[in-house]
């Protein structure tokens, strides 16, 4: 008898394998994704500019990267003792303004780098309510604890997604055309917007994504997997909002089997078993067994390594 129903997820028609190079941007979901493929040893690189929740201020950046279009003293404000700018994450917020406008325009040459040369971007869309800036009347993606009377709430609509989403894709394939788009929605639940505002609001990015997928972009069903594959509390985090990690876990599961290639699986799993030797922690790290168990472990590491020397243990 089963006990659930699994949702049907066609496999990839461009899987990633050990040497695709992968862009993940997005909410904190994107996070837990690019957190395995970390793990698994992928060529990833994961949310420069810290999580970034709505289609609006990801746009914002991915236009600032494939153009050079580098922050100065008016992309940023001093608040609470920290430098910040409304178009990050406060994550990257400075004491020093100076340090922090040279972090800032590096991150930009070097993701502007990395953007020239991935493979696949991932992206992962966490929720259509925004702010609005009320002095400069520009949404921004993070509120850095500035007083809510600064701001306004409002719903993105389907087609200001849309629009935003269209030019998130031209703009990247202007500077790498052969680039491939995963697109998903965030399973975490944004109930402080209120549980009816979180249902229309991940309804308005879904219905949004679906019309560009095609050939080169295609859409991962997390969030769907969350609502009916898991639909139960015990596979949330204490907070009840966030998927709780065996939640993220099966949703990684599901990830591997239909977005991996499977020529890629064998090492995935050999590197996994290189991950946990190397997390064993020894009750006498000085016996000879243990002392065997490592070297059978660094050959293990140099082999793989000769296969693929970009690894890195």
């Amino acid at each position: 008898m089963q006990f659930r129903t699994a949702i049907p997820i066609p496999e990839s028609q461009f899987p990633i394998d050990y040497y695709s190079r992968i862009l993940s941007l997005g909410s904190c979901f994107a996070v837990n994704i690019a957190s395995k493929l970390d793990y698994y040893k992928f060529q990833n690189y994961c949310n420069p500019f810290g999580i970034i929740f709505n289609p609006v201020s990801i746009e914002k950046l991915i236009d600032r990267v494939v153009n050079k279009q580098f922050f100065t003293e008016k992309d940023i404000f001093f608040h609470n003792d920290l430098w910040h700018c409304f178009e990050i994450h406060s994550e990257l917020s400075h004491p020093d303004k100076v340090v922090f406008l040279e972090e800032l325009n590096r991150i930009i040459w070097d993701t502007h780098q990395q953007l020239i040369k991935v493979s696949h971007c991932l992206i992962t869309y966490g929720t259509s309510w925004v702010y609005r800036n009320l002095e400069s009347q520009q949404i921004v993606a993070n509120c850095h604890k500035v007083p809510q009377k600064k701001f306004s709430k409002e719903l993105l609509s389907v087609d200001t997604i849309q629009h935003s989403i269209q030019n998130t894709i031209e703009k990247i394939q202007t500077i790498n055309p052969d680039v491939k788009f995963v697109f998903t929605v965030s399973p975490v639940r944004h109930i402080k917007d209120g549980f009816v505002q979180n249902q229309q609001s991940k309804a308005h990015l879904i219905t949004a994504i679906h019309p560009f997928l095609g050939d080169e972009i295609s859409y991962f069903p997390s969030y769907e997997i969350m609502m009916d594959e898991l639909r139960d509390y015990r596979f949330y985090a204490e907070d009840m909002l966030h998927p709780g990690q065996v939640a993220i876990d099966y949703i990684w599961q599901r990830f591997k089997e239909t977005a991996v290639s499977t020529s890629a699986l064998t090492i995935l799993e050999e590197i996994g078993n290189i991950q946990s030797g190397l997390n064993h922690r020894p009750f006498n790290p000085e016996s000879k067994s243990h002392q065997k168990f490592v070297s059978k472990l660094q050959n293990r590491i140099a082999k793989i390594c000769t296969q693929y020397p970009f690894l890195k243990f």
